[in-house]
């Protein structure tokens, strides 16, 4: 069998880890091909070894029948591999064609032919249905348009093999929608697609083939169609993952967060939260459902401090807080997950301990005078590793350097321990595979016994269905209806979400 990317008996070694322990994956020619695996599983390190950012300690890889050594990603992309990164490369005050050409421009008589190259991108996007504007700059364009660049980057450099790692992570449902039809068309036009990933129903939908990866080693290749999720799930995480979350009747007790016409302007100085009521009580989950972009992100900052309110006001316990500085209101019992882990979560060159105790830092046992105790920070950080299974080869690592799933689990352990009374969690199982995913609500749920208030805000839609006790829709700012889990659909949820009524109310 002719495979066009062989790799065999890879074996990737850091320091005190082996992220990749004599993998072999082939991809066959024209199939979507996926890498499955937990966070920290190896997925990632092995493509970048494919890709030449890696130079693996032993195994050999073939393109087209033929041995190769990939030292660097130009070589990769002269054997037309191409990699579309989890975190864009892009540079942000550039056009979209400045950013394409960066590093292979095409000169006239030592001038670079910005025009030609523009041409030649617009070409490209309208081949392949990725309709992007040449001269628009990367920082005035969503998430899934810096995607599509990305993967213009790859094709315009000719690649006939493209590794994807994990697209989908910051896409709202309808980009995803767009993503696969891209992918499905790069296929037809016979180009090979290899798609990092954890989320099962996307390889049921679009992957032929399947290679997992569990701790760092192959554990086999499965044909899709053949194959299910609960049988992936498994292969992933090495034992039976329930996907029903397993919970008890909430008992509600007294409202612990009062929101009472709040309004919040966005960065253009509009209004994005328009008079918004909401109350949530100890001993319940409050899901908040809705379209990306309608006002989530400005509520969640109102209400942690991140950005001022214009007017209305936010209560815990009682007590006014809307205009209480962030450390204020973290002390007077608020918590928060945020949805972007890389900027409002982590300080990405502290180790991992140290961002264990940001919010504790400055008090005792951690700090005496203004000396910090780094004995007990560790001792601290050592055991949350520990009991939230992070992955990291130890609790002096600096978080960049874990995996982005990891990294999210030690956001949330820092939050979740200190168990706030009400904890806001933005996006929180963001990038999580299964085994993680089904840790992180069963953590929710306990915070929920205990008698805390959980705001959950999430765009997967089964997240909120599944975890919360009551659901808000948002729709343009404002709270449109409240529904009970137990009794409505995904289809009422949608239509609610796209601004209609519900059936009983006869439909706007």
């Amino acid at each position: 069998m002719e495979y066009v990317i062989e790799m065999n008996n890879i074996r990737k070694e850091f320091p005190g880890i082996v992220a990749n322990d004599n993998i072999t994956l082939q991809v066959k020619k024209g199939e979507i091909h996926a890498l499955l695996g937990e966070n920290g599983a190896g997925k990632s390190t092995l493509m970048n070894v494919l890709f030449g950012l890696y130079q693996p300690e032993q195994g050999e890889i073939k393109v087209k029948g033929q041995t190769v050594k990939i030292t660097d990603p130009n070589v990769a992309n002269r054997l037309g591999i191409g990699m579309v990164h989890q975190h864009f490369m892009l540079v942000q005050n550039f056009t979209i064609t400045e950013n394409i050409i960066l590093g292979s421009e095409p000169t006239k008589s030592g001038k670079i032919n910005i025009e030609k190259a523009a041409n030649e991108i617009e070409e490209l996007s309208k081949r392949y249905g990725l309709a992007v504007d040449p001269h628009a700059k990367i920082e005035d364009i969503s998430v899934g348009m810096q995607q599509r660049v990305e993967i213009l980057k790859t094709l315009y450099r000719g690649a006939e093999i493209l590794i994807f790692d994990e697209p989908t992570a910051a896409l709202t449902p309808q980009e995803i929608k767009e993503l696969i039809q891209i992918m499905k068309k790069l296929i037809n036009e016979g180009k090979s697609i290899i798609l990092i990933t954890h989320k099962l129903k996307e390889i049921m939908e679009v992957c032929d083939r399947c290679t997992v990866i569990r701790k760092g080693k192959g554990i086999g290749t499965v044909t899709v169609s053949e194959s299910n999720p609960d049988e992936l799930a498994a292969l992933m995480v090495g034992r039976e993952v329930h996907f029903k979350v397993e919970k008890s009747k909430a008992i509600p007790k007294d409202a612990v967060l009062e929101i009472s016409d709040l309004v919040v302007h966005d960065a253009r100085d509009l209004p994005s939260v328009k008079g918004l009521n909401l109350s949530v009580h100890a001993g319940e989950i409050l899901g908040i459902a809705g379209v990306d972009g309608n006002g989530q992100t400005e509520l969640i900052e109102a209400i942690t401090g991140l950005r001022k309110a214009k007017s209305g006001s936010v209560k815990l316990d009682g007590q006014d807080i809307t205009n209480m500085p962030t450390r204020k209101r973290t002390e007077a019992g608020v918590g928060h997950i945020p949805q972007d882990r890389h900027k409002h979560g982590l300080v990405l060159d502290f180790t991992i301990g140290e961002n264990i105790v940001l919010q504790t830092y400055y008090k005792e046992p951690y700090s005496k005078s203004g000396i910090l105790n780094y004995t007990k920070i560790y001792e601290k950080a050592k055991s949350l590793i520990s009991e939230y299974d992070v992955r990291t080869p130890s609790e002096f690592t600096p978080a960049r350097a874990l995996s982005g799933g990891n990294q999210q689990k030690a956001i949330i352990a820092r939050e979740v321990d200190r168990s706030p009374n009400v904890l806001i969690a933005a996006q929180p199982t963001r990038g999580l595979d299964v085994g993680a995913i089904e840790f992180i609500h069963s953590k929710l749920i306990e915070e929920r016994d205990k008698g805390k208030a959980v705001l959950l805000i999430s765009l997967e839609l089964d997240e909120v269905m599944n975890v919360s006790d009551r659901i808000a829709v948002i729709y343009e700012g404002e709270i449109v209806d409240i529904v009970d889990p137990k009794e409505t659909t995904e289809q009422e949820l949608g239509l609610l979400m796209a601004g209609g009524k519900r059936e009983s109310e006869g439909v706007s």
